[in-house]
């Protein structure tokens, strides 16, 4: 990225290729010349100086193109369309629920987009445009941006159903601590991609739905497919969140079970031992009276009786069904 602040400027030649300007090429730049994208870092001073001075778009827009915060949305501004979108994190080293957001300005003429952190489906663009390749028009950039955003996110959605998968398998062949951290893992992932992806959902359907003069009848269809495709990742989320939600509850149920059998048997012991304890402490108290205490017999007696009393409760439990 330049110093200034511009990834890059585009001027399309409407055949798949675009010529690249510089930062002072695109102030002298309008609307004759055809159709400019240009892409900026929206903390740079440049940025802010160009889109609010130059780039001549309603101030709604300029305000939106320069927020640090923002959710997924669609504005319909005349003839004109402002939107935020987000896509996976596909960088090395990172979580893929950290979605990058990409703001963008679109009318027939101009394209200005803001962002923070790259986003590999904008460079896709870019490497098509160097292959003669790219999007003919405002229409053709909006599909195959949105495209590229929401087909990236399906190995995402792959691998979240394969590790949901997975757990089922964990709670038979491993430990529950093991289970229960890759379960909130899990959840924690399907709860920040769907935090966004939900609301990006409606700002597509409002893409297609709203009537924009330079968005044909065919590139409405298309949208439209993009958008189904959308949901069905936010139907898979749910699925996925569902599915873990059960998994946590059958370990928590486990967990219940076996420290009900535990507990369970601690009363069965202390049943038996309860009455023996009682009378052991009675007669080792160290006073006169004490029926035994000059037979020297009186121990082996106090034993037998002692055992047998367990026996005949383990057998009245045993009968009773308690145990």
């Amino acid at each position: 990225m330049n110093t200034n602040g511009l990834s890059h400027a585009l001027l399309l030649d409407k055949n798949g290729g675009a010529k690249s300007l510089s930062y002072e090429e695109i102030k002298s730049y309008n609307k004759t010349q055809g159709l400019l994208w240009v892409h900026f870092d929206y903390s740079s001073e440049e940025a802010i100086e160009w889109i609010t001075n130059v780039s001549g778009i309603d101030e709604v827009a300029i305000d939106a193109l320069l927020t640090s915060e923002t959710r997924p949305r669609t504005t319909i501004l005349d003839n004109s369309i402002l939107l935020a979108l987000r896509g996976v994190n596909l960088h090395p080293n990172s979580d893929p629920e950290d979605m990058i957001s990409i703001r963008l300005f679109i009318s027939k003429d101009l394209i200005v987009s803001t962002k923070k952190r790259d986003l590999l489906s904008v460079q896709d663009i870019i490497n098509s445009f160097n292959k003669n390749k790219g999007p003919l028009d405002s229409s053709e950039f909006l599909i195959d941006l949105t495209d590229r955003l929401t087909s990236r996110m399906e190995g995402t959605m792959n691998d979240l159903e394969d590790r949901a998968s997975e757990i089922e398998e964990m709670v038979i062949s491993s430990n529950n601590a093991q289970v229960r951290t890759e379960i909130s893992r899990i959840r924690r992932e399907a709860i920040s991609l769907r935090r966004y992806l939900f609301p990006q959902k409606e700002a597509m359907h409002k893409l297609y739905s709203d009537k924009i003069s330079w968005i044909s009848e065919h590139d409405r269809i298309q949208l439209r497919e993009i958008t189904d495709q959308l949901i069905r990742y936010v139907e898979e989320l749910d699925s996925i969140n569902d599915k873990v939600t059960l998994i946590q509850e059958e370990i928590l149920s486990k967990m219940s079970e076996q420290m009900n059998q535990r507990m369970y048997v601690l009363s069965i012991i202390s049943a038996i031992f309860l009455p023996l304890g009682f009378l052991t402490g009675l007669f080792g108290i160290n006073v006169a009276g004490l029926p035994g205490t000059e037979n020297k017999d009186a121990f082996m007696f106090f034993t037998i009786a002692l055992s047998a009393m367990g026996v005949g409760l383990f057998y009245l439990l045993k009968r009773n069904k308690w145990i």
